[in-house]
């Protein structure tokens, strides 16, 4: 692991850090609670790292559902991720296997950081980038340690908890806003959402906002990219070893 490229990650990542260990403890204890112990919570972490699935996994779980029936609606849930991958392409070639870790580690928290940080002068791009989410996961398995271990002996009404994750969308969501050279895919998220929700109600409005997000994006990516291109960091990455 390259030292400089973590020790340049992690200041990038502690919003991540302080948010993760919040939600993460509170996945634990939601799991704790449905009768998993920590051991669980480790491996379904390492493995899964889905925050919104794995919540939903407990849901599932605790209620006996099928394990197909978990599997599709955690699928439904992340096809949002579809949309991630195809905008980090660019920032994902060259990367050899490790872009496979990439394509699986990329968060909804992990994709805002990516999407907007900028490796420093001397810092590979590549190793930052692999580096920001290792330790995202690395915060996610914790938190959701210490909440499964702290649910064990600790008395805890998880009634409500799971807004944990809700609250933590927004943050990320108003910090986009601000530092977003272009409101207008905040915008797009927004009505797609709106219009989605009217018209095939809440339990089917995911995919049909996913597919009008990715057109219009599709559509208006010239005009969004001469509004805020980022830095090109092809000559940054001929200047420095990997």
């Amino acid at each position: 692991m390259d030292r400089k490229a973590l020790a340049a990650a992690f200041p990038v990542t502690v919003p991540v850090l302080m948010g993760y260990l919040a939600i993460g403890m509170a996945f634990g204890f939601m799991l704790q609670a449905a009768g998993y112990n920590f051991i669980w919570a480790f491996f379904m972490s390492l493995s899964i790292y889905a925050g919104s699935g794995q919540y939903l996994g407990v849901s599932l779980l605790s209620t006996g559902a099928a394990l197909g029936t978990v599997a599709l609606m955690t699928l439904i849930i992340n096809f949002r991720h579809l949309v991630y991958g195809l905008s980090m392409l660019e920032k994902f070639r060259g990367m050899g296997l490790r872009k496979l870790y990439m394509i699986f580690s990329l968060t909804d928290e992990t994709y805002a950081l990516l999407s907007s940080a900028q490796a420093p002068v001397g810092v590979n791009p590549r190793n930052f980038y692999f580096a920001i989410a290792m330790l995202d996961q690395s915060y996610w398995i914790l938190g959701s340690v210490i909440g499964a271990v702290a649910g064990a002996v600790l008395p805890i009404d998880t009634t409500g908890i799971d807004f944990a994750m809700t609250a933590l969308f927004v943050v990320i969501a108003v910090e986009q806003w601000e530092s977003a050279s272009s409101h207008l895919p905040a915008l797009l998220g927004a009505g797609a959402t709106l219009v989605s929700l009217l018209l095939v109600g809440a339990e089917n409005m995911l995919l049909p906002a996913l597919a009008i997000i990715v057109v219009v994006l599709l559509l208006l990516r010239g005009r969004l990219e001469d509004k805020g291109t980022p830095v090109p960091e092809t000559k940054q990455e001929e200047d420095v070893t990997c």
